[in-house]
């Protein structure tokens, strides 16, 4: 009887753990990451899909719904691209380290007030997950892949604070070596 009951308990844990597991996989694999933006200049509000941006910051290019929103918000495209590409230079297991941290909850609240979910809920966490996934695949983060790798299918982006951005990130990356890990 032992033996049955010893034999049923591997057998309902091993099952669990597999369900567990597909049930992660589903989940991970169904997570979209955004494709459009409610972009916020003064008291201008715009939706502008995450292609638009990428195509700007990688090529230059702009769509003309894009560009006739920037005119109206008197903003140069230049300035928006040099914005979408800053470039901050980042471990990526450090990074997450420090945004588990008391330091990297207040940036990430501080990040949050410019970019953000649209009910504000979990921006934390979706920030956090942004900023690591921008991290992981060349150790350097771009604004542009924060917003690319964002998992929610809209974000609120406040284009008058977004170059703060870059600033706050790096500002707490130059910090990092002197952080106690």
């Amino acid at each position: 009887m032992k033996q049955f009951v010893k034999l049923s308990l591997v057998y309902r844990l091993s099952l669990n753990l597999i369900l567990g597991n597909f049930g992660a996989l589903y989940a991970a694999s169904s997570v979209k990451a955004a494709n459009k933006i409610i972009l916020e200049y003064s008291i201008l509000r715009e939706s502008v899909y995450i292609s638009e941006l990428s195509t700007l910051a990688k090529t230059g290019e702009i769509s003309s719904s894009l560009n006739s929103y920037l005119k109206m918000a008197n903003k140069q495209p230049e300035d928006l691209r040099r914005i979408l590409n800053q470039n901050v230079n980042v471990d990526p297991v450090f990074l997450s380290k420090i945004l588990k941290s008391f330091a990297g909850d207040f940036v990430l609240d501080k990040v949050s007030q410019v970019i953000h979910t649209p009910s504000r809920r979990a921006d934390r966490e979706s920030l956090r997950g942004a900023l690591v996934t921008s991290a992981l695949s060349d150790s350097n983060i771009r604004v542009i892949e924060i917003l690319e790798n964002y998992p929610t299918s809209e974000i609120h982006v406040d284009g008058d604070h977004l170059a703060d951005i870059y600033q706050q990130i790096d500002s707490v990356v130059s910090h990092i070596p002197h952080l106690p890990f």
